[in-house]
């Protein structure tokens, strides 16, 4: 199996990337330097016990706000990965302090959303817990995002520069604020997470879409933490979030469309759709249609609380 890891190691620029780029190598992760160029940086490539590969690749700003750009090369070197990444820290308006996010790309708006492989987003999430605990991290925690992309930062931007790189990615972050964006030890632990994208703890997941709640929904993030049975767990990756819904217009004809264009990403289907039970009436029909058209149950987030009461069809 081989990830791909674009990192942004410019210090004047890339805050919490730069120091995960420092880490790697203090860590002992950059063991190969390859002959492969990348924004005129060196990519260097790290293989585990199990013959994993790992590519770090260098970039002057992040991969998002010059896509167009990297774009070329990412396909000519890494369009056979399984997974690939972008690092970067997260900030916003009353977005949560000491937080470490994975989140699927896409953009709303215009409906296009990038594919996104459920197993190893799962992966990433369980593994960054697992290295916030090792390292004693107790004020943060490991959540979702909603699903957006960065690059639509500008009118002029084409989300649908997304579709042109066919390997599942996401962004694995560190925030919110410039402390945690500085601290370390939360660096380090995204740093160590990378490694594991390939690590799974073999629960049989129950892809599902969520739709509705805010930008970092509580119900969807502690549904990735969810087991039950032997070995059952939710997947979770896209996130329709309700502001980007009424942002975008999905009660409009093309809605339907769009939402369906966010289930055909999802590597693997889907088995459910959660809702967020505060939505208006015009999106709760939107996500009755999506079930009949997947032939999948629909259910209102309390719901995720008691998966062993799911009748999965």
């Amino acid at each position: 199996m081989k990830a791909v890891y674009y990192i942004c190691n410019n210090k004047n620029w890339g805050h919490v990337a730069a120091k995960v780029w420092e880490l790697l190598e203090k860590e002992g992760y950059f063991k190969e330097k390859t002959d492969i160029l990348f924004d005129g940086m060196p990519v260097y490539k790290y293989i585990d016990e199990k013959a994993d590969e790992y590519y770090f690749v260098p970039t002057n700003t992040a991969l998002c706000l010059d896509y167009n750009k990297y774009l070329p090369d990412m396909n000519r070197y890494f369009a056979d990965f399984d997974m690939s990444a972008m690092v970067t820290w997260h900030e916003g308006a009353n977005s949560p302090d000491k937080v470490l996010t994975v989140h699927s790309l896409g953009d709303m708006n215009s409906g296009v959303f990038g594919p996104i492989n459920v197993r190893y987003m799962h992966n990433l999430l369980r593994n960054y817990k697992k290295q916030k605990d090792i390292l004693n991290l107790e004020e943060y925690h490991v959540v979702t995002e909603a699903t957006h992309w960065s690059g639509a930062h500008e009118e002029n931007d084409n989300p649908e520069l997304l579709l042109g790189y066919k390997v599942p990615m996401v962004d694995i972050e560190v925030g919110s604020e410039p402390e945690s964006w500085g601290d370390e030890t939360a660096c380090l632990a995204l740093a160590r997470t990378l490694v594991h994208v390939f690590d799974d703890d073999g629960m049989k997941l129950h892809n599902i879409l969520c739709v509705g709640g805010v930008h970092f929904e509580t119900n969807y993030a502690e549904a990735v933490f969810t087991d039950w049975g032997e070995n059952e767990s939710f997947g979770v990756s896209h996130i329709m979030a309700n502001q980007w819904l009424v942002s975008g217009q999905y009660e409009n004809e093309d809605g339907f469309a769009r939402a369906c264009a966010c289930v055909d990403a999802i590597e693997g289907g889907i088995e459910a759709i959660a809702f967020h039970d505060k939505l208006k009436g015009c999106y709760k029909d939107l996500v009755r249609k999506l079930g009949e058209r997947y032939n999948v149950p629909i259910l209102k987030h309390q719901k995720l609380r008691k998966p062993e009461e799911i009748e999965w069809k």
